[in-house]
């Protein structure tokens, strides 16, 4: 009897089902056919969206990246719209809450990423720096290796690969030196009181007048800054042309080494930095007041008759 009434369940059951799918099978054809010209639709919008973003953006992973989303979005719809047809309202309205919750969630999980994400997308919108140029940031220095959606890859100076994050090259400032032509170079020295500034102006300005990449259209300032400890102090400004770092390094090293020259030539001193010891408790004594001549010749000459014990 029991065998029986489940057997009648089930049969019942299963009639039910087929009947619901001769009844929906037309709506199912239209879904499925709906869906397929969704998904030509949305690779056509994808092609498309290629064409003109390479145009406009000129960014090929950025590009891409947009181009992806534009399809994934065109597709959800379309899946979305074929549900609808097999009336599953209320299915679709708990995907759609479902996808919300979960969007939620993985915005707060991966917000770094996600700002990550943000930033690069304007970035390649904007292009503050290209593939080859020489940027400095939050102390990171080197030559653009490659500009992703997440992240830029630099070389640095030393040769090391460096992984910087989108966020931190968009928040933060941001140095270009590829984007001008010519670079300043700064050089502080310091030259002895006894000095006569203007002949060291003169000599020094001289000295550096043919260093390699110079700038000749642009003059060449020294201003003196400040009365140091040992020297006076001045900085002489240098324009060169900034064909790498390098280059730029080695231009700062001959205009260094044109001055020193000219200095010793000149019997220009740079002074060493000179040091002031005071003595006693209250400081302002000399050596010789606090420890006598005598009494440390009296020291020294016991310390020198001693023995070595004998061991």
């Amino acid at each position: 009897m029991e065998i029986n009434k489940y057997y009648e369940i089930l049969t019942q059951k299963l009639i039910g089902w087929l009947e619901l799918l001769v009844k929906m099978l037309p709506n199912f054809v239209v879904a499925v056919l709906v869906l397929i010209a969704f998904v030509f639709v949305a690779r056509l919008v994808k092609n498309i969206s290629d064409r003109f973003l390479d145009k406009a953006i000129k960014n090929n992973s950025l590009s891409s990246i947009i181009s992806k989303v534009i399809y994934i979005i065109v597709i959800t719809i379309g899946v979305f719209t074929a549900l609808s047809f097999l009336n599953l309202d209320k299915t679709v309205s708990s995907l759609l809450a479902g996808a919300g919750i979960i969007g939620l969630a993985l915005g707060f999980a991966f917000q770094d990423i996600a700002t990550n994400f943000i930033a690069g997308f304007f970035m390649a919108i904007k292009r503050p720096f290209k593939i080859g140029q020489v940027i400095h940031c939050e102390g990171y220095s080197g030559i653009i290796k490659h500009i992703g959606i997440r992240t830029t890859e630099l070389t640095s100076f030393q040769g090391q690969e460096v992984i910087i994050p989108n966020k931190m090259l968009f928040q933060n400032p941001l140095v270009n030196d590829s984007e001008n032509t010519y670079k300043r170079i700064d050089l502080n020295v310091g030259v002895s009181y006894g000095e006569d500034l203007e002949r060291v102006r003169a000599i020094a300005i001289a000295s550096v007048e043919n260093i390699p990449n110079i700038n000749k259209r642009k003059d060449i300032d020294l201003v003196y800054l400040a009365f140091g400890s040992s020297s006076i102090d001045f900085r002489i400004m240098i324009w060169v042309a900034f064909k790498s770092q390098l280059e730029f390094l080695k231009s700062q090293s001959e205009a260094i080494i044109a001055i020193k020259k000219a200095f010793d030539k000149e019997d220009i001193m740079i002074p060493f930095p000179i040091r002031t010891l005071d003595f006693g408790i209250k400081g302002g004594e000399k050596l010789n007041e606090v420890f006598p001549q005598e009494k440390m010749q009296v020291n020294f000459s016991d310390q020198s008759k001693e023995k070595p014990k004998e061991g």
